[in-house]
């Protein structure tokens, strides 16, 4: 499966705040950073982009591994997503925003990734 961000959407979107690195890792501290994000294509030339960008890949990598997993045991998986996907940060930011907070809160970013790869890409029968 491989995943394709616009670099410019993608720098607005995973640019982390100079706290990230003290982030517990819940998903509401990752939209809050996400959040002070000017979407712009200068974005990604903050220092602090890799790290909130790398924290969503792993995200992704982690739905994938799980996905892969559940089909090789035969079970359904949380998503149904094609090999290549194209992902607008924006949409995705608006979906994870979208979760109440109080949730958010209780979340990792894997499983606001895990949700919006459900809503997404469903299973069918």
């Amino acid at each position: 499966m491989r995943f394709v961000i616009a670099p410019a959407l993608a720098a607005a979107l995973f640019l982390a705040a100079p706290a990230a690195a003290q982030s517990g890792g819940t998903l509401e501290s990752f939209v809050t950073r996400a959040n002070r994000i000017p979407m712009n294509a200068t974005a990604m030339l903050r220092p602090d982009a890799h790290r909130l960008k790398g924290e969503a890949e792993r995200a992704f990598r982690a739905v994938h591994l799980e996905i892969r997993t559940a089909r090789t045991a035969g079970r359904t998986p949380p998503a149904c997503p094609p090999d290549s996907m194209e992902i607008s940060p924006r949409q995705l930011l608006a979906f994870l925003n979208g979760i109440p907070q109080s949730r958010r809160q209780r979340m990792s970013v894997t499983d606001g990734i895990r949700d919006w790869m459900a809503s997404r890409y469903p299973c069918t029968g």
